[in-house]
């Protein structure tokens, strides 16, 4: 299934989900790439659901560029922080480094670190008119400090259930079986695989 647009900046948001949906034959492209891809929108990203910004973001990105997109979106929720950040998991702070910091002052002596990751992916095919919708959610807990080198955004600290290091050391390996985004992943692609858009 070529040609579908990952409708991101994130260059390493795209080598993920690239991985994740290589199985199901989707060759992902990333949006910046390609010719005429500095005339794609700013999107505000303005909903209170992950699936309502993922959809803004795909059909944002595939109006302009002209070919099917994908478009993910995706937070932390922590439980003493009444299941924030959320959506705005990314607008805490300027970079990665500074959210972290900004979720480890939010968590200063507080022992109920229940978290989790939830992620939503949107499909749209343009020329059909047609959207596929798929999330997932990965439950564990923040740790008290960062550590490892691997993944991005808030791996250092979060601990995945059934696991004692974060997903920052467990590493990709473990992290394309078990996170918010692989579960996701594998929902659109039995989707894809199964029927839903017929070539």
């Amino acid at each position: 299934m070529p040609g579908i647009v990952f409708a991101s900046w994130n260059r390493n948001k795209h080598l993920e989900m690239s991985s994740l949906l290589a199985p199901a034959g989707v060759d992902l492209l990333f949006g910046p790439d390609l010719a005429g891809a500095g005339e794609v929108p700013e999107v505000d990203e303005d909903r209170d659901t992950y699936a309502g910004n993922a959809v803004i973001k795909a059909l944002a990105w595939s109006l302009a560029l002209g070919r099917p997109a994908l478009a993910d979106d995706s937070g932390l929720e922590v439980s003493s922080l009444n299941w924030g950040p959320g959506v705005m998991s990314a607008r805490v702070a300027p970079d990665d480094a500074a959210r972290i910091q900004w979720l480890l002052g939010k968590m200063e002596g507080i022992s109920e670190r229940r978290a989790r990751f939830v992620a939503a992916l949107a499909l749209f095919f343009p020329e059909r008119g047609i959207w596929l919708l798929a999330g997932g959610s990965c439950y564990g807990s923040i740790a008290v400090e960062p550590s490892g080198i691997y993944g991005f955004g808030y791996d250092p600290l979060f601990v995945p259930q059934g696991y004692n290091e974060t997903l920052a050391v467990l590493g990709p390996t473990v992290k394309s079986r078990i996170s918010h985004r692989s579960v996701a992943a594998r929902a659109l692609s039995r989707m894809l695989t199964g029927g839903c858009v017929v070539e």
